[in-house]
């Protein structure tokens, strides 16, 4: 019975031994290729800062890079091990169509984010209306834009909404113009107005000079004249502006003794009682 233990463990000893110098030599393997997978990225890294590429860009492109480069090192470890790789090639295929399948509408999201980055219609920290969302560009992730509104409220918008629909960017000029529209009381003189307005809408605080504010006869009713009011500003200033222009007009016709202004967004005429 010893011997025939002795004759087994003789025969197993070199298996043994071989399968365990396969298990260590596939565990360097895996660390060395872990090492080498580090440092490509790494290095890609460095030239594309070096480059001045855009940090989302960046981490995009390294993920994609580390995903094909780990999923290379396990095949060849498979290979070191015999195990015929064309088959897990093509079942690693079969399972990516299905994976990609089922998450069709989140790869969409993520291959949108990457040409958002790449043509860079907008950029952190830009007033936009993108995905039907107005608002401040807070985060342009791998599958969303995060926007704050003007009322502080945090939207989540997927990258693919936003890039299939009409993106503006407020920030890309370097003034935007504030459109008022005044409607005077009949029987005021429209040019008398317009003198006294010019000066107060130029010294409201963050209205540029240049392009001067537009203050001109927009249309005539049977309330009397609508003035058109058009200073220009900075995007960050457009509420303070909006509401400063609608002050000064207020303080300027009061203090000529004009009727109150209705200041009025469309062309329809809004009536006092009493």
């Amino acid at each position: 019975m010893e011997t025939e233990i002795v004759s087994l463990w003789d025969r197993m000893l070199p298996v043994a031994t071989a399968v365990g110098l396969k298990i260590a030599a596939a565990f360097v393997l895996y660390m060395v290729g872990r090492w080498l997978i580090s440092m490509a990225i790494n290095m890609l890294s460095r030239v594309l800062t070096a480059r001045n590429f855009d940090a989302t860009l960046q981490r995009y492109i390294a993920n994609i890079l580390a995903v094909v480069l780990n999923i290379l090192l396990v095949v060849a470890i498979l290979g070191y091990f015999g195990l015929q790789t064309t088959s897990f090639a093509a079942l690693l295929a079969g399972v990516g169509l299905a994976i990609g399948a089922a998450w069709s509408g989140l790869l969409g999201n993520f291959a949108a984010g990457a040409f958002l980055i790449i043509f860079r219609p907008y950029k952190v920290g830009d007033y936009v209306v993108a995905g039907g969302v107005e608002g401040t560009v807070v985060e342009i992730g791998m599958f969303n834009t995060v926007i704050t509104s003007p009322d502080n409220v945090t939207t989540v918008v997927g990258n693919a909404k936003v890039s299939g629909d009409i993106i503006k960017n407020f920030s890309n000029n370097p003034y935007r113009r504030v459109d008022r529209t005044v409607q005077l009381a009949f029987g005021v003189d429209p040019l008398e107005a317009m003198e006294k307005l010019r000066p107060a809408i130029a010294a409201v605080p963050n209205v540029l000079a240049d392009p001067a504010p537009t203050i001109e006869i927009l249309d005539f009713n049977e309330m009397g004249t609508q003035l058109a009011v058009r200073p220009n500003c900075h995007t960050n200033d457009y509420w303070q502006v909006w509401f400063d222009t609608n002050k000064a007009i207020a303080a300027t016709f009061g203090a000529a003794g004009f009727p109150p202004p209705f200041v009025v967004e469309r062309e329809e005429v809004f009536q006092r009682k009493g």
